[in-house]
């Protein structure tokens, strides 16, 4: 059979324009598949409490307290998280004896973000003209006013000194594009037969965390004019253990493993060319604590509170672990989930689902070690603004 759907080309220019978790409420969708995120999130909840408490109260209510989430994908975790955020400081407005502010909460993507689900899941704003008390106890309300914005992080997205709280989970391991040379023939970084860089050549990897790290210094700069004096930042991405960048931990072995060899399936059995399989590459990359601090850094606008690496657990969350065929459903619709939108874009819809089809079955075959071998690392950042 005569290579299939080489006619498709997802180029970096249009990453940032089709990068998004898979909207809409169906079975792959993020929505249905990130509870363990939401798992991994409340094992941090502690440690995002401790940066609340280092934020600069201000009495008077002229000046609404303003919440971001950054990446916040189109699931119910974002809106979980910031009604944390803002229930934890109206208290501390509380304890001081103060009269709390207006609050504003933004929730921030890319524009391929499916916004529409988002938003249909959040509650009814509560009455502004309720007590403190009240406001804290309505479960079913939300105590402040929300907006989506539409844009990559890795630029400024608010207005100078706006923003308290900053929030980001689970989504600065993602770049804003896959390195140049990775896919250039030419270059000793070029990634030849292989769609992540989990056992990769060494200069690609390198080239991976050079990417990443120009990113995080991208994305602290906007921050730094955005934030107001005093504000914090609560950061969690994927972290690796090893020192050694090709060996990507728990995302290697999502991404690097069944899922690698669906795509040389399809190339084994006809269905694309291996110049198809080798143009595509994750744009992910697990950072090690030393990538990050020196970022932080060399950018000298942020106090260090806590920089730790933190053990997230699996990814794969199931019903029956003893059941093959589930644990396999769950590995491939974990890599759906996040990497849907451009495997779809760059092979087509048919292929696609033939990719996670085969991914799933090798999943399936080795569902004891994924349950016993898949874990996540996170890199937890707590940072205070000091202009």
């Amino acid at each position: 059979m005569a290579p299939m759907g080489d006619n498709v080309v997802v180029s970096n220019m249009e990453l940032e324009r089709l990068l998004s978790m898979k909207g809409g409420k169906g079975e792959a969708s993020y929505a249905n598949n990130s509870q363990a995120q939401a798992i991994h999130a409340r094992s941090m909840l502690h440690l995002l409490r401790e940066t609340l408490d280092r934020v600069a109260l201000a009495e008077g209510r002229e000046v609404p307290f303003v919440v971001v989430d950054l990446g916040c994908s189109c699931g119910s975790n974002t809106i979980n998280v910031v009604d944390v955020i803002i229930k934890h400081v109206m208290k501390r407005y509380e304890a001081l004896g103060w009269q709390p502010p207006e609050f504003s909460a933004f929730f921030s993507d890319l524009p391929s973000n499916d916004f529409n689900t988002l938003f249909q899941l959040l509650p009814p704003v509560a009455n502004y003209g309720v007590s403190m008390e009240e406001c804290l106890a309505a479960d079913n309300h939300r105590s402040y006013f929300a907006a989506g914005v539409p844009g990559s992080f890795y630029r400024r997205l608010f207005p100078a000194r706006s923003v308290d709280v900053f929030h980001s989970a689970f989504s600065l391991h993602w770049l804003s594009q896959v390195p140049e040379s990775v896919v250039d023939k030419r270059s000793s970084a070029y990634n030849k037969g292989r769609v992540f860089i989990h056992g990769a050549d060494e200069s690609t990897a390198n080239a991976y965390k050079k990417q990443f790290q120009t990113d995080l210094a991208g994305f602290l700069m906007a921050r730094s004019v955005e934030m107001k004096r005093e504000g914090s930042m609560f950061l969690v991405c994927l972290a690796r253990t090893s020192v050694d960048p090709t060996d990507q931990g728990g995302a290697g072995l999502l991404f690097g493993t069944h899922f690698q060899d669906a795509w040389d399936d399809l190339v084994q059995e006809g269905l694309i060319s291996q110049e198809k399989r080798d143009s595509f590459n994750i744009p992910v990359y697990a950072a090690s604590l030393q990538d990050f601090k020196e970022v932080v850094e060399a950018n000298g606008s942020f106090t260090i509170d806590k920089l730790e690496v933190f053990k997230g657990g699996s990814p794969l969350v199931v019903n029956q672990p003893d059941d093959a065929s589930e644990v396999g459903r769950a590995l491939a619709n974990s890599c759906r989930t996040v990497s849907g939108v451009l495997v779809d874009a760059h092979i087509g819809d048919k292929l696609s689902e033939e990719l996670f089809l085969r991914v799933e079955r090798r999943a399936t075959s080795h569902a004891k070690e994924l349950l016993e071998q898949l874990q996540f690392f996170h890199i937890v950042a707590s940072l205070s603004f000091r202009d």
